[in-house]
C-alpha cells in the first residue's frame, strides 16, 4: 500500500489549503489557553474577616472586635472568628475602652455568624466571596479545581475513541460548543454546587476540543509543516491565550465579568466549519476512499495545483474489503491487545502523568513568586514561550527519544536542587523552579507529538485522548501534592523530581519515530523498532544478550 504522505506529496506542504487549515486551528486552541488556568483567578480567596453587623459600637471596639493571629511569623485578622458581640456591645456602651480598660484577649470568641466581609483591593468578587468558601466550607475551594481537571480527565479518556468512531471534525465542534455553552451558563449558577456541575462539562469540553484540533491538523498537514502545527502551532495558541487571562481579569474583576469574555470568543468560530475539513486520514481508516479523495481535491484547487486521476489506488482494494467485512472497531481496550502495544502505552501513560503533574504543580505553585497573582500568571504563561520554541526546535532536529529523555532528567534534578538552595540565595531557588516549569511545558508538546507518531490511524485519537486522561489524574493530584509541603518545604519538589527521573529512564525502552512517516494502520507499526533497553543489543545467531556490543 502506497504511504498516505507520498499519495498527497501532489498539494505540497504550505499552499493556501494548509495554511488555512493550520491558522484557524491554532487560532481554536487561543480559549483553551484562556480558560484552562482561569480557576486561578476564578476561585481565588480575597482577604476577609467576620462581618460585624451595624450595632452601636464605638470607633475603638469596631477596631478590636476581630482578634489577631500570627500566621507564618506575621500578625494578621482572624478569618474565621470575632469577640462575642453581645459582650463587646455591652462593654461598649458601658464605655470601657479595649486595651485599656479591658484585656481582650480574654474575651470569649464565636464564629462568624453574620458572614464574612471580603476586601477589594484585589477583586471586586471571586466564587469564594459569592459561594462564603472559608472557613468551614474552606475545603470547597480546592475542591472546585479538583472537579474541573475530573472533566478534563473524563473528556480526554472519552473524546479520543468518540472521535475515531464518528471523525475529527464532528467532535472538534461539539466539543467546541459545549464548552462554550457552559462556560457561559455558569454566570447564572444559583449555588455553588450548580457551579461545579458546570465547571465539570466545561473541563470535559474544553480538554475534548483540544485533543481533536491536535489530532485533526497532526493528520491534515504533511512534513515540517505537520512538526511546526504540533510544537509551535498548537502550544504558542495555548500559550498566547494563557498569557491573555491576566490582562484580561486585571480590567474584569467580577467572577462574572470573567467569565462572560471567557464564553464569547466561542461564537466566532461558528464559521470554522465550513473551512475545516475532515481528516482525509480517518476517512481511510474508515473505508470511506471517494470523500477522501474528494476532499483533497478541494484542496488542490485551493493551493492551484493538478489532482491525479486516482489519487488513493492502492486503497481501493482496502475500500472493498472494508465494505466485504465490516471494520473492526478500535476503542481503549485495543491499546492493551498485544505485548508490544500493552508495554508502549504503560509507558506513555506513565509519561503522561509524570508531565501533567509537574506542569500543574509548578504552574500552580507560581502564585508564590510574587504578591500579584496577575504578575504571578504572567510569569507562569510567559516562560511557555520560550519552552515550545524549543520544543519545536527538538521535534524537527532531535530524536523524539532523546529528547524527551534529556527533558525529564533535567527537570528532575532541577527540582532535586532546590532543597540544596540556602533560603538567602531565593533568586536561584526561583530560577531552578522556573527552569524545571520549562522543561516540563516543553515536555508536553514533545509527548502529543511523540504520541500521535508512534499509534496508527485507527488506534492515534483513542491514544492520545488515554494518554491524556492518564496525565489529568495527575493534574488532579497536583493540587493535593502542593501540601505535603506542610510536612517538609521541599517534599513536593522531591516527588515530582523522582517521577520525572524514573519517567526518563523509561523513556529509553520506546521505539523511535523521528523522520518516520505516520503509521496507518496496526501492521505498519509492529513493522518499527520493537520495545527494548537500547543499552542491550542481541546478535543475530546468538540468544544471550550483549551489553554494550563492540563494533570494532
Amino acid at each position: 500500500m502506497k504511504d498516505y504522505d507520498d499519495s498527497v506529496a501532489f498539494l505540497g506542504q504550505w499552499g493556501r489549503f494548509q495554511q488555512v487549515v493550520f491558522f484557524l486551528l491554532t487560532a481554536s486552541i487561543l480559549p483553551n489557553g484562556f480558560g484552562a488556568l482561569s480557576v486561578v483567578f476564578l476561585a481565588d480567596t480575597p482577604s476577609h474577616h467576620c462581618l460585624v453587623p451595624d450595632v452601636n459600637l464605638t470607633q475603638d471596639w469596631l477596631n478590636a472586635i476581630i482578634p489577631i493571629e500570627v500566621v507564618n511569623g506575621k500578625q494578621q485578622l482572624s478569618r474565621c472568628s470575632r469577640f462575642r458581640l453581645d459582650v463587646v456591645r455591652n462593654l461598649s456602651a458601658q464605655g470601657f475602652i479595649p486595651g485599656r480598660d479591658v484585656n481582650i484577649t480574654e474575651l470569649e470568641q464565636e464564629g462568624c455568624v453574620d458572614g464574612w466581609s471580603y476586601s477589594r483591593d484585589i477583586y471586586q468578587s471571586t466564587i469564594v466571596s459569592e459561594f462564603d468558601l472559608v472557613c468551614r466550607d474552606q475545603w470547597k475551594q480546592p475542591f472546585t479545581s479538583t472537579i474541573y481537571f475530573l472533566g478534563i480527565f473524563v473528556g480526554a479518556f472519552f473524546s479520543g475513541q468518540l472521535s475515531d468512531r464518528f471523525g475529527r471534525k464532528p467532535v472538534f465542534f461539539t466539543t467546541m460548543a459545549v464548552q462554550t455553552i457552559f462556560i457561559f451558563v455558569q454566570m447564572f449558577s444559583p449555588s455553588w454546587m450548580v457551579f461545579i456541575i458546570f465547571f465539570f462539562i466545561s473541563g470535559l469540553g474544553q480538554i475534548s476540543n483540544y485533543a481533536s484540533a491536535f489530532v485533526l491538523g497532526s493528520e491534515i498537514l504533511t512534513g515540517n509543516v505537520r512538526v511546526l502545527f504540533s510544537s509551535l502551532g498548537v502550544c504558542l495558541g495555548f500559550a498566547i491565550g494563557y498569557m491573555m487571562l491576566p490582562l484580561v481579569a486585571y480590567f474584569l474583576r467580577d467572577w462574572k465579568s470573567l467569565l462572560l469574555a471567557m464564553s464569547l470568543p466561542g461564537l466566532l468560530y461558528i464559521p470554522l466549519w465550513w473551512f475545516i475539513p475532515e481528516s482525509p486520514r480517518w476517512l481511510l481508516s474508515q473505508g470511506r476512499v471517494e470523500e477522501a479523495e474528494t476532499t483533497l481535491r478541494k484542496a488542490a484547487k485551493m493551493n492551484k495545483v493538478k489532482a491525479p486521476s486516482v489519487i488513493f489506488e492502492d486503497y481501493s482494494v482496502h475500500a472493498d474489503a472494508t465494505k466485504t467485512h465490516p471494520k473492526e472497531q478500535h476503542n481503549v481496550f485495543s491499546l492493551l491487545r498485544t505485548k508490544n502495544i500493552r508495554n508502549m502505552t504503560l509507558i506513555m501513560c506513565l509519561l503522561w502523568f509524570t508531565i501533567s503533574t509537574g506542569y500543574i504543580g509548578l504552574s500552580l505553585n507560581t502564585s508564590q513568586l510574587h504578591a500579584n497573582p496577575y504578575i504571578s500568571c504572567f510569569l507562569s504563561a510567559a516562560v511557555e514561550v520560550p519552552a515550545y520554541t524549543s520544543s519545536w526546535l527538538a521535534l524537527r532536529y532531535v530524536p523524539r527519544r532523546l529528547s524527551v529523555f534529556c527533558i525529564l532528567l533535567i527537570g528532575g534534578l532541577s527540582l532535586y536542587f532546590l532543597q540544596l538552595v540556602p533560603e538567602s540565595l531565593s533568586e536561584l531557588s526561583v530560577a531552578l523552579e522556573m527552569l524545571g516549569k520549562f522543561v516540563i511545558t516543553t515536555g508536553t508538546s514533545l509527548m502529543y507529538a511523540y504520541t500521535a507518531e508512534l499509534y496508527p490511524t485507527a488506534l492515534r485519537n483513542t491514544a492520545t485522548g488515554t494518554c491524556s486522561a492518564v496525565g489529568r489524574v495527575g493534574t488532579s493530584i497536583a493540587p493535593f501534592l502542593l501540601q505535603l509541603s506542610v510536612y517538609f518545604k521541599y517534599l513536593p519538589y522531591i516527588v515530582m523530581g523522582t517521577l520525572a527521573v524514573v519517567s526518563a529512564f523509561a523513556t529509553l525502552l520506546l521505539p523511535e519515530s523521528f523522520g518516520q512517516p505516520l503509521p496507518q494502520t496496526i501492521q505498519q507499526m509492529h513493522k518499527r523498532e520493537s520495545i527494548k533497553c537500547p543499552f542491550i543489543r542481541r546478535r543475530e545467531h546468538s540468544k544471550p544478550p550483549v551489553l554494550f556490543e563492540s563494533r570494532l
